[in-house]
């Protein structure tokens, strides 16, 4: 899991640089287009009877929501990293899990129990501290970053019924699928609006870089999250603070004051609060039922 935080900071930091050069809405049109084709060898060995699969099972119009709402959140993440500090948004980007037991409550009729309530509150206070570090108003990116994640968490509740049928490998695949075609409608719709910049040769490495470090952080997440139960792996994944944090100071000379710190903590601090309860919730019921088939043979 440490190997896909890394991955997946690297990627960011990737993003922030080509910003510079490219427009977001391109990034992501061939960020999806060159994950397609390196998954091409997966398809043409082991993955065509599944992609049938997903044809005739009807599941085309949730997987074609999924990249709607992937593509909006992508977009205002490749934005966002555009005109705010990586570590900043990297930061924020953690309340995305808040904003999952949000959506689960009010999609799936999840119980909104009382410290998940707290917990959202203390990771919204945490953002309020890491969005006004200098007391003034919030600038119109952070909203965009706020955006992100509320699209982010979306995918993901989407994500948790794809994966109910299809395979991880089947639901990254038909996701950049549907992404590349529906990032370049805003173009053919608005000509006048996207001007189209040709990478040079070094943006296109870059670019193949930036898929190929997203592709293997997915993969190696998968690896992890198949290896040992979430509540125990995903803890990790807030290692790419400090990731991301050394690796903006290196690159970009970017870093994050005192204040900024402290909301990032309060954000943590709720997200892990979060899912050390629900690991503790889940436990419980196997433990009475483990205790009571204990009692009866003792009788």
């Amino acid at each position: 899991m440490l190997t896909a935080t890394l991955l997946f900071a690297m990627g960011n930091a990737t993003i922030r640089h080509i910003t510079d050069s490219l427009p977001s809405l391109e990034i992501v049109f061939l960020r999806n287009l060159l994950c397609v084709v390196l998954l091409l060898p997966w398809i043409v060995t082991r993955g065509a009877s599944a992609c049938r699969a997903v044809v005739t099972g009807g599941r085309l119009g949730l997987f074609a929501s999924r990249a709607a709402v992937n593509v909006a959140a992508m977009m205002a993440w490749y934005y966002s990293l555009a005109h705010i500090p990586l570590p900043t948004a990297t930061a924020v980007s953690f309340t995305t899990p808040l904003f999952v037991t949000l959506g689960a409550a009010l999609f799936f009729g999840e119980r909104l129990r009382p410290h998940r309530l707290a917990a959202i509150a203390l990771g919204l206070t945490g953002v309020v501290i890491v969005l006004k570090p200098d007391g003034g108003g919030i600038d119109a990116s952070f909203a965009v970053l706020v955006l992100h994640c509320v699209a982010a968490a979306a995918t993901l509740l989407m994500t948790r019924r794809l994966t109910r049928d299809d395979s991880v490998l089947v639901v990254v695949l038909f996701l950049s699928l549907f992404s590349a075609p529906l990032a370049a409608l805003p173009a053919l719709a608005m000509p006048s609006h996207f001007a189209w910049v040709w990478p040079s040769w070094s943006a296109w490495g870059w670019l193949f870089l930036l898929s190929g470090a997203l592709t293997l952080a997915q993969l190696a997440m998968t690896r992890a999250l198949s290896m040992a139960p979430a509540p125990a792996v995903m803890p990790y994944d807030y290692a790419r603070l400090p990731f991301s944090a050394v690796i903006a100071w290196i690159a970009f000379g970017e870093a994050m004051d005192l204040r900024g710190w402290i909301g990032a903590a309060l954000i943590v601090a709720a997200a892990l609060f979060t899912m050390h309860r629900d690991a503790s919730h889940a436990r419980r019921p196997s433990a009475v039922n483990t205790r009571s088939e204990a009692h009866q043979q003792a009788a």
